[in-house]
């Protein structure tokens, strides 16, 4: 993975939605509030990194493999978000958030959140 692999989501170029982790967008007015959406996922452990995570804890260093596996975890979130976003009729989420939960020993919970929006330019 080269390093913008590791950053946000896909733009709303692609997607027809605009995510943002401010209330507000510079230059546009929100139109409609339509509420709270979000992507949710849990991922299991897997066995080989947690393995080799414990192996780096011993020596030191970044955990690549949980790494990875957490960049894909807040992508798939993201994207479930955005679906949710779409299929409700908006064209923004504000205030994005994530939320990360241990859940138990099965894995790990990723919840993307945010308020779904329709935004319109202020300049209309």
């Amino acid at each position: 993975m080269g390093i913008e692999d590791y950053g946000g989501g896909p733009g709303a170029e692609q997607t027809g939605v605009l995510v943002v982790t401010t209330n507000d967008v510079p230059g546009y007015r929100v139109e409609q509030v339509i509420g709270e959406v979000f992507g949710l996922t849990v991922r299991s452990r897997n066995l080989g990194s947690q393995i080799g995570a414990g192996l780096k804890s011993v020596i030191g260093g970044e955990l690549k493999g949980l790494t990875k596996t957490l960049v894909e975890t807040r992508n798939q979130a993201m994207e479930r978000l955005i679906d949710q976003a779409k299929s409700r009729g908006a064209n923004a989420v504000l205030m994005m958030r994530f939320d990360v939960t241990d859940a138990g020993s099965v894995g790990t919970e990723v919840c993307a959140y945010g308020t779904a929006v329709v935004l319109a330019s202020a300049a209309t």
